[in-house]
């Protein structure tokens, strides 16, 4: 097999080290070799953050150069745009459409970009764009954004339902993981 390469991107306290350890767990329960990558930017301070998981029969770096990545996991919109470069050209971008203002922003020395759901899909990418923070809301905690984004790109796995649970339940601590159990499968029920 082929090695596969998902990039998680976000802002920093996303939880795109739960989500890529997660993603880590589930790929080696299903006896692929996996690298899973630390996080990198600025994730203390609200930055820019990139993982990187690559998994298949055997795997020899944890990092993805630009048009590499299968599918771009995206905890924010801009952050999807910002990693658009590191897609394949037939590589799937799943995101949350929810924005976060970076710093620039903040600041006033920028705007933030207009209409970036319609400039990725006309860039000729598929984008697979969904509210997230309202399921996250309903899953019990904002802070599940994460897992209902697994949950909306577990629609391109043939994995079973089973299999992502079995990984929750080893990277998820105990007190949150009904609630992520539901963020998941709140994510994975959208159509």
């Amino acid at each position: 097999m082929k090695t596969k390469n998902i990039m998680i991107v976000g802002v920093g306290g996303q939880g795109s080290l739960l989500a890529s350890k997660l993603l880590g767990r589930l790929f080696l329960s299903e006896g692929f070799d996996v690298k899973v990558s630390e996080v990198h930017g600025m994730s203390q301070r609200g930055g820019s953050v990139v993982t990187y998981v690559r998994y298949g029969e055997k795997v020899y770096s944890p990092v993805i150069d630009k048009g590499e990545a299968d599918f771009i996991v995206s905890f924010e919109i801009l952050e999807a745009a910002r990693w658009l470069p590191y897609l394949k050209k037939d590589g799937v971008i799943v995101t949350n459409t929810q924005t976060i203002d970076p710093m620039p922003v903040i600041t006033g020395a920028m705007n933030y970009p207009s209409d970036l759901e319609n400039k990725l899909k006309n860039s000729g990418v598929k984008v697979d764009a969904l509210e997230c923070l309202q399921l996250a809301r309903e899953a019990g905690s904002e802070k599940a954004v994460n897992i209902v984004l697994l949950g909306r790109l577990s629609h391109y796995f043939d994995l079973p339902e089973e299999a992502w649970m079995n990984a929750m339940e080893q990277v998820v601590p105990a007190r949150f993981l009904e609630m992520n159990k539901k963020a998941f499968l709140l994510g994975k029920a959208q159509a």
